[in-house]
């Protein structure tokens, strides 16, 4: 659901996502090995009180609904070895040294190795919109139809696609973005409001929330509802492809000055992407709570991760090693963070999107965002035990 920003090519960036360059780890390349907290670079000086609020609501999740482990990941055991852990995180001290103490007395650090770590960010933008449709706020934001449908196994297998539509009873795929923009959904009343531009709603669906200052006076909160399920090609890598620009040259920000300055061609190049999201509107949700991940919690900028949730499941506590631009600067980035939200670019076990906030200074340290580094679970002993008997070193 959330999408994932590559950047320095954003072609992969924050549009997400780049299916091609960040391909799936081989399983057989999977190791793991227990090290020392102490050994994790910078443990020593994280917010260890920050990370266990969010672990701790996390773990609210985990015990109840258990939407993070509602698919089974390879590398996270089962809700029933999460619980003793989650129930005393719920009594633990969350001052900085007791939570840390917390973490070292019920977890064990396992590090993926034998696999290449990489991190990118994603963010919640900021955009203008109205409710009301006019000469300036033109573009429909859809909820989500009711014709988009999960299809039979059997019908998924034969089309290559899981979600699409049922017509006259044979299974189809969904419509296109370019079907969509042109008007095939009209009919169906979903619009939610409307923005000033195509460029804003396709970046609002690449990162799968927004927030939207509306011309009437105050703001509205969009959490993602629903994607057609149509494959995401990545518009920074056509641009490339087509010599518009280099590897280079590519960012976030040159991909959207290229859009608005052809105008003529910013259309058709973004429905090249035929990759549809539709949102839903948040209520009741507060202005200070970031936008909601895959687990259905607000997300916690620069403690909330995005992963692969064929590995992992979510809730559980991961401590990321890599370096982040920061204003413009390269800084180390080694922090505790939560597994809360998931993107169908995030593939492989080492791979992680850090959330990084909402608005435009989130956008562009996300944007910038496209580093090795490393990935160590923190996980119950007796998950850790039988981990490190089937894929220790």
């Amino acid at each position: 659901m959330r999408v994932a920003v590559r950047c320095k090519q954003l072609i992969i960036a924050l549009l997400a996502v780049m299916t091609s360059i960040s391909a799936a780890q081989p399983a057989l390349a999977l190791r793991l090995e227990q090290v020392s907290f102490n050994n994790l670079p910078g443990w020593q000086h994280d917010d260890h009180g920050a990370a266990l609020r969010v672990f701790v609501r996390a773990c609210g999740e985990l015990t109840t609904s258990g939407v993070g482990f509602a698919r089974k990941a390879l590398l996270s055991g089962t809700r029933r070895d999460w619980l003793t852990v989650c129930e005393g995180a719920r009594r633990a001290d969350v001052s900085p040294g007791m939570a840390r103490r917390f973490f070292e007395e019920n977890l064990v650090a396992v590090n993926i190795t034998g696999v290449d770590g990489q991190f990118t960010g994603y963010f919640e933008p900021e955009v203008e919109g109205s409710r009301l449709r006019s000469r300036d706020f033109s573009v429909p934001v859809l909820g989500r139809p009711n014709d988009l449908v999960r299809l039979s196994g059997s019908a998924a297998a034969r089309l290559g696609v899981v979600y699409g539509r049922v017509a006259n009873g044979v299974a189809r795929p969904y419509f296109t973005r370019q079907q969509i923009e042109q008007g095939r959904l009209s009919s169906q009343n979903l619009e939610l409001l409307y923005l000033k531009s195509w460029r804003d709603l396709f970046f609002m669906q690449i990162q799968g929330s927004g927030r939207v200052r509306l011309h009437e006076g105050g703001t509205v909160r969009l959490g993602y509802a629903a994607k057609t399920g149509l494959p995401y090609t990545a518009i920074g890598k056509v641009l490339i492809d087509r010599n518009e620009m280099t590897r280079e040259e590519m960012s976030m920000q040159a991909l959207r000055a290229w859009l608005k300055n052809n105008p003529d061609q910013a259309r058709q190049v973004m429905w090249e992407n035929k990759s549809y999201v539709f949102f839903r509107e948040l209520q009741n949700h507060g202005s200070g709570s970031g936008p909601i991940g895959a687990q259905k919690l607000p997300l916690t900028a620069l403690r909330s991760l995005a992963v692969d949730r064929r590995y992992w499941a979510l809730g559980v506590p991961l401590w990321v090693s890599t370096t982040v631009y920061a204003h413009g600067r390269l800084e180390t980035f080694d922090r505790l963070m939560v597994a809360q939200d998931t993107g169908s670019a995030i593939k492989g076990p080492a791979r992680g999107d850090v959330f990084m906030g909402t608005g435009h200074r989130a956008g562009l340290d996300a944007g910038a965002m496209d580093q090795a580094g490393s990935l160590t679970a923190l996980v119950p002993r007796g998950l850790a035990s039988r981990l490190l008997r089937k894929y220790g070193r």
